[in-house]
């Protein structure tokens, strides 16, 4: 296949999923949308028509097979998710669903046959869900999905396991979707950067060395509802007050990482009575990320403290907790030297980086050799409607990523 000749399918294939969108400034399909539903089932078509035999799995992944000559070899697998956060771009986490079709695509054109199957799966509700949940389909695919998990609330009160009741998935085939899983030679994942390095650095592939550690914090500040017009200031047991000087102290965590992390406060609730009413409890939302795990535990420790004492200093109240959403994750060392060395015999030049977003491949990553290719991102720009990658980049990921299955293929015993 020219390169031509993938541009224009790519190029084709992302116009033609981003026409599924929930409305309003860039592209939206959150989990169990009407949106996403309809999108999956035009990317089960477009695997089936790559020549893919495709199924749903127990746990709402799309999971397309290419057979390979040998069935006692297992499989090579790639893949990435179709969702998006509100208000997104066309390119986080479709690329690599959309380039894995295309790498079967021209393996059936050129007339090769791997000796492995190789299995290209759409993951389910890759994006964080009104539940908090992120990886909702690569937890199931792998066994790391749990009993608390579906226990989850959203802010109406119905459990993450009742949503997916109600949208057609059986929790308890969910829970067990990982007795199923066969451990796969290995798990390759195309993505975007999602920020500026590639581009900055002008260089054509990211060789991801590992995937950061996110610790998500919900704080609640309680404070005393009092009058706004008559209570002196001094007197205040301000929750809002509180909740704000727990985001400096959330923002300045990363301001002195000396760059081991990055820190977000992304959310502050209140709960008044009215303008005139002094904030008697607030909530907030926020996280770090950090590929040490050294950081990440050191950094919640001190700032839990931190954010306890300034809000003491105010009256208040606060109590804080914690939720792991992944470890930090190393990606597999000698796949990442296959995918440089299938840049280098391409012509193209390529840059060992960390991944500060999460990912599917996070989840893979704990049983089996995983790795990732990634794109430039234009501007550095992600989750939001600017987001873009250049066509030709697409065509280097896509020729990267064929080039480092066949490579494992041939080399996979």
């Amino acid at each position: 296949m020219t390169s031509t000749g993938a541009a224009q399918r790519l190029q084709e294939d992302l116009l033609e999923l981003a026409t599924y969108s929930q409305g309003g400034p860039g592209t939206s399909r959150r989990l169990f949308s009407t949106a996403y539903r309809d999108s999956r089932e035009w990317v089960r078509r477009s695997m089936l028509d790559a020549g893919l035999t495709v199924d749903y799995d127990g746990a709402g992944n799309i999971v397309g097979v290419l057979e390979g000559a040998n069935p006692n070899a297992g499989a090579l697998m790639t893949g990435s998710h179709t969702d998006t956060v509100d208000g997104g771009g066309d390119f986080d986490g479709v690329v690599g669903v959309l380039g894995a079709i295309e790498v079967a695509r021209q393996l059936r054109e050129e007339g090769r046959r791997l000796a492995h199957d190789l299995v290209i799966v759409d993951f389910l509700g890759e994006e964080s869900n009104d539940h908090g949940l992120t990886c909702l389909g690569s937890r199931a695919f792998v066994g790391d999905l749990t009993a608390n998990d579906l226990e989850r609330l959203d802010a109406t009160g119905e459990t993450l396991g009742e949503r997916c009741r109600s949208n057609g998935l059986d929790p308890s085939t969910m829970l067990t979707a990982g007795r199923r899983f066969r451990r796969p030679r290995a798990y390759v994942e195309l993505h975007i950067e999602q920020g500026p390095v590639l581009e900055e650095r002008q260089s054509d592939i990211g060789v991801v060395t590992g995937i950061v550690g996110i610790q998500r914090l919900l704080a609640t500040f309680t404070g005393r509802a009092d009058h706004a017009g008559t209570t002196p200031m001094a007197r205040r047991r301000d929750a809002l007050v509180a909740a704000a000087s727990a985001v400096l102290a959330v923002r300045q965590t990363g301001c002195d990482s000396h760059e081991q992390g990055v820190t977000t406060t992304s959310e502050i609730a209140g709960y008044t009575s009215g303008p005139n009413v002094v904030p008697q409890r607030t909530r907030l939302l926020a996280e770090m990320r950090s590929i040490s795990p050294v950081w990440l535990s050191e950094a919640e420790r001190r700032l839990t403290q931190e954010i306890i004492d300034l809000a003491a200093t105010y009256g208040v109240h606060a109590e804080l907790e914690w939720i792991a959403d992944n470890e930090p994750r190393p990606m597999d060392t000698s796949i990442q030297r296959r995918i440089a060395g299938a840049s280098e015999a391409l012509g193209l030049t390529w840059e060992a980086i960390p991944s500060g977003a999460t990912h599917d491949a996070v989840h893979l990553a704990r049983k089996c050799p995983t790795a990732m290719v990634f794109v430039p991102s234009v501007g550095g720009r992600s989750h939001c409607p600017e987001e873009s990658t250049a066509t030709d980049d697409l065509v280097n990921g896509v020729d990267v990523l064929r080039e480092t299955l066949v490579n494992l293929d041939s080399t996979s015993s």
